[in-house]
């Protein structure tokens, strides 16, 4: 079993911990911000600024556990440990991620439509792969920040359902703070922060749910070209423009602020739930730890036995005894012939005696 709730203490004491977590994911953030400013151009500032915030949030919480709960594998327990299968776990999160997102770019194509520009220049698929390696970064930003050591304090708190849905409403709040989000966006990121954490509390660790996640916003970033928040400068190589009713593309804050994603999402969880079924019984299993006091049971079986039927006589051994077949001298044998006449035949001895 792996090893990834972090466990101790009270709920007191895990409610703290949690508004602890949240706060330093808001310091964090500034510190990230600032520093990417101050160390990169404007165009790799948003990579540098998630690969900052990654790395302080990662640390961050780390020494929380280490120094707060003596954990002794702080960066394992949250769900970041190497664990045999972990590159399959996010493969399949991506190929989720990547199939809610189609489904709901389906339903664009047949109810109004994407006008799609291609860009084919080679520095535009340089930027390309910053720009992966962009969500890559933001995708396990946000799962360390929301599944991480925060939420894993706050399960043990109120419990998993209660942990998912207040995280729920704080990722919410979080995404409803960026310009333009609508009640459509709120609702999207309820649902997204839903389908997330039933996949790590499925799984017991981040990879599968980052999977999820930069599956769903790298592919509507990446391949179809939207917009992912508000923003649809991502894709330098793919530029999409959907046509339709503002329920079914969101606008300019793109399916994130579609009712259509808000559906699709919530069909999603059962989706994650089903996927998960193995990873959840490997992990989510219960540890038979042993207790009480060892026990010999042969011993005591041995013990029973002699109590009900006594103990057993040991067999010493014995030299072995010599057994007489023959007699070592043959006593004389006196045969009697009856003949015909009833005439009795004598012994030798007698037959001495008479001469």
């Amino acid at each position: 079993m792996s090893a990834t709730r972090i466990v101790g203490g009270g709920r007191l004491r895990a409610y703290t911990q949690f508004l602890a977590a949240v706060l330093y994911f808001f310091v964090a953030q500034a510190l990230a911000q600032r520093g990417a400013a101050g160390l990169a151009t404007e165009q790799w500032t948003p990579l540098v600024e998630q690969a900052m915030l990654l790395f302080l949030l990662i640390v961050g919480y780390a020494g929380m556990g280490y120094v707060v709960d003596r954990d002794p594998q702080p960066v394992k327990s949250q769900g970041l440990g190497f664990r045999g299968g972990w590159p399959a776990e996010a493969g399949v999160g991506i190929a989720i991620g990547w199939s809610l997102a189609l489904v709901c770019v389906l339903a664009l194509v047949v109810a109004g439509g994407i006008a799609i520009v291609l860009v084919l220049e080679a520095k535009a698929w340089g930027w390309l792969v910053a720009d992966a390696a962009f969500f890559a970064l933001a995708a396990m930003a946000e799962e360390v920040a929301f599944r991480g050591y925060g939420f894993q304090r706050f399960a043990h708190a109120v419990g998993p359902l209660g942990a998912m849905l207040g995280y729920a409403a704080f990722f919410a709040i979080v995404q409803g703070l960026v310009p333009g989000a609508s009640r459509a966006g709120v609702a999207v990121s309820v649902a997204l922060s839903l389908v997330l954490s039933t996949a790590y509390l499925r799984t017991r660790a981040l990879w599968f749910s980052w999977g999820v996640n930069f599956g769903w916003k790298a592919s509507r970033a990446l391949v179809f070209g939207l917009a992912v928040g508000g923003v649809n400068n991502h894709s330098p190589v793919v530029q999409g423009n959907p046509m339709g009713p503002f329920w079914l593309t969101g606008g300019g804050y793109g399916l994130d602020g579609s009712w259509v994603a808000f559906g699709v999402l919530l069909l999603g969880i059962p989706v994650v739930y089903r996927l998960t079924r193995e990873l959840d019984y490997r992990y989510n299993a219960p540890e038979i730890v042993p207790g009480g006091i060892p026990v010999d049971l042969d011993a005591a079986q041995k013990r029973q036995h002699e109590a009900a039927m006594g103990a057993a006589v040991p067999v010493v051994p014995s030299t072995p005894q010599l057994v007489q077949i023959l007699p070592a001298i043959s006593p004389p044998v006196a045969a009697v012939v009856a003949d015909s006449t009833g005439d009795t035949e004598q012994s030798p001895q007698q037959h001495s005696e008479t001469l």
